[in-house]
């Protein structure tokens, strides 16, 4: 018989009790004001909307965003939301849509606590839900935090077995995200936010089986949508269960083996991991670019040349050849998700942008001859961070380099990373006037008096780039 009596005790894997982590997470996302969180975390949060707008609109031009929004959006009709062709929809359409095309190119950000990507499901929620209730800019920035760090501590509570056994993180834990900051704009009671975590916890999906293909960055925009109908639907009344991340078949218990609700039970600031964010400046899967970072690094300290090289070693965690590990990708979309050939692009050009990922570049024998001379080798306990490199020339030297990509920037080094990310804006969008006024916006989000002034902002360059046939704004 269907019942939301509550359920017997469940222990975690490490026989703590389980209970009380959808409320403790509600009730911490619920109390999330502006005025409580700290300079850095601001700032952060603000480039972390930064990326990905950048990384969206160049990424609203690709197939998988352009099928769908095809799908959804009926020519000639309209909504209250922006979506990132210029057009408009309703809230769900917007988010998936536009969550779409923020995760299309594999160019956002990451965070390891969640083995995800906690922007892409993230933004395109609130941004829809945002526009629908004439949400500040300080609302969004407070909405987006309370997000991401329940998406992180639901991360850090079934880490490392949710995505061992095969669950695309960004997806579900995305969903669970989304659904909490769109709580927040909609400024929900105690039970609706329990009901609206409930309603996200049995609505995510998302398989590491469909990486390399259209089906991952829909991951994205598939919880972003998600996370508004859970927390719409739980505003208007629709119950679920009230704990539905730890109760027995619920959430934590039937996705990972490894089920520690105590670690996503910490404070909001305790740690803040908005402040663990990583931005990619390599256009592929993250776990590619320790790899990446330490043949660009043997280049400039050896003089290192491609027809120097005999034979690449790549020693890596054993988890990487489930996902980025594709011998002899057919597309510029699976080279994203290939050690071997990154690798290659890496001696050969040193060029790991978005327009380097072509498909004409994974059929031309230049880089298909390198590719053929790298071999990954997994290597047990080794870090999921960390790459070891080894080169042996021709000439019979060995170079070798180990990397590790867990560094975030330090609070001395936020304006560093904020150049970093202006230059990245820049090459996706470009300079003109619509990009330099919305890049202006995002950074002073926080004194828009609604978000629909930055929405129509990414209008505005959106109609630009559509003008120039697709081409920078």
């Amino acid at each position: 018989m269907d019942t939301l009596a509550a359920p017997e005790d469940v222990r975690s894997a490490t026989g703590v009790a389980a209970g009380g982590l959808t409320r403790h997470l509600a009730d911490a996302a619920r109390a999330s004001r502006f005025e409580d969180l700290p300079g850095p975390v601001v700032r952060v949060a603000k480039h972390c909307m930064l990326d990905w707008l950048g990384v969206a609109l160049a990424g609203a031009r690709e197939p998988a965003a352009r099928l769908l929004r095809d799908e959804l959006v009926e020519p000639g009709s309209s909504g209250p939301c922006t979506l990132l062709d210029g057009s408009t929809g309703g809230a769900r359409e917007a988010a998936l849509v536009n969550g779409t095309a923020g995760h299309a190119l594999d160019f956002d950000d990451v965070v390891w606590v969640m083995t995800g990507h906690p922007t892409a499901p993230l933004l395109p929620a609130v941004l829809a839900v945002g526009e629908l209730v004439d949400a500040s800019g300080r609302d969004l920035l407070t909405a987006f935090v309370a997000g991401f760090e329940t998406e992180s501590r639901i991360g850090a509570a079934v880490a490392p077995g949710h995505y061992d056994a095969g669950f695309h993180a960004t997806a579900t834990l995305g969903t669970l995200g989304a659904a909490a900051g769109c709580a927040r704009l909609l400024d929900l009671d105690e039970d609706q936010w329990q009901h609206a975590f409930g309603i996200a916890a049995t609505s995510a999906a998302g398989l590491k089986s469909m990486f390399g293909s259209m089906c991952k960055p829909m991951h994205a925009g598939n919880a972003a949508s998600q996370g508004v109908l859970a927390a719409r639907l739980a505003a208007r009344g629709f119950t679920a269960a009230t704990d539905a991340i730890e109760r027995p078949q619920g959430f934590g218990p039937t996705h990972t083996a490894t089920f520690h609700p105590e670690a996503g039970q910490t404070p909001f600031g305790d740690p803040w991991y908005v402040r663990e964010v990583l931005f990619k400046f390599h256009a592929a899967c993250f776990l590619t670019h320790s790899a990446i970072e330490g043949l660009l690094r043997l280049k400039e300290a050896e003089g290192l040349a491609a027809d120097d090289v005999d034979a690449v070693l790549l020693r890596v965690e054993p988890g990487h050849l489930a996902v980025c590990n594709i011998p002899e990708p057919r597309s510029g979309l699976e080279a994203k998700f290939s050690l071997r050939f990154t690798a290659a692009m890496a001696v050969l050009t040193g060029r790991t942008d978005e327009a380097a990922f072509t498909d004409d570049v994974v059929r031309d024998p230049r880089f298909t001859t390198l590719r053929d001379r790298v071999t990954v080798v997994p290597e047990p306990g080794r870090p999921a961070h960390e790459t070891d490199v080894q080169v042996r020339t021709r000439d019979g030297r060995t170079l070798r380099t180990r990397v590790d990509m867990q560094q975030w920037a330090a609070d001395d080094e936020i304006d560093a990373q904020e150049r970093r990310l202006v230059a990245k804006f820049r090459s996706l969008v470009g300079t003109g006037d619509a990009a330099e006024r919305l890049l202006e916006a995002v950074l002073r989000v926080d004194e828009l008096s609604s978000v629909r002034e930055l929405t129509r902002l990414v209008a505005d360059v959106a109609r630009a780039a559509n003008g120039a046939e697709g081409g920078p704004a």
